[in-house]
């Protein structure tokens, strides 16, 4: 009789333990009516994983390209210079006839000029995503580079002239 009540006792306080474990921890507060007020606390946050991280204000978040790498101005500049928008040699640095020269680009083709290259002036360019490591090339979803040299456009799959 005596051992059951020790095991009795040591589960009861072995469930108040893990449920005072599993409590948000609280902090007084008062409100401006001037009444005191218990608010949760939280510094962690779990993920289903079980892992523990802290959260981050969305202010601190840096999102989209913030400048353009020195390889890839200079292939930017001689498709520009290609196209007759910039003149003289490649720099490799994103300077401001760069971007006057992009500017002028985009806005004749009617899109937005922007500080970066929009994405549709960068493949119009020739200078789209490689597509060489794709595994059905003849079935894939995807456009024909631009060849503007010749005067033409994105060509655009099943679609083809008719003569």
């Amino acid at each position: 009789m005596r051992l059951h009540r020790l095991f009795t006792l040591l589960a009861i306080i072995t469930v108040a333990a893990t449920l005072a474990q599993a409590a948000p921890s609280t902090r007084k507060s008062q409100s401006k009516s001037g009444k005191a007020s218990l608010k949760r606390v939280s510094k962690t946050t779990h993920s289903s994983h079980g892992r523990k991280f802290l959260r981050h204000s969305r202010s601190s978040r840096s999102h989209g390209q913030k400048s353009i790498q020195d390889d890839r101005a200079r292939d930017i500049q001689q498709a520009l210079i290609r196209e007759k928008y910039l003149s003289g040699e490649p720099s490799g640095k994103w300077d401001q006839a760069t971007r006057d020269a992009m500017a002028r680009y985009q806005s004749d083709n009617g899109w937005q000029t922007k500080s970066l290259p929009d994405s549709r002036a960068l493949i119009k360019l020739g200078l789209g995503p490689s597509h060489d490591d794709i595994l059905n090339p003849e079935t894939a979803a995807i456009t024909a580079p631009v060849n503007t040299a010749r005067g033409g456009g994105a060509a655009v799959p099943g679609t083809g002239s008719r003569q």
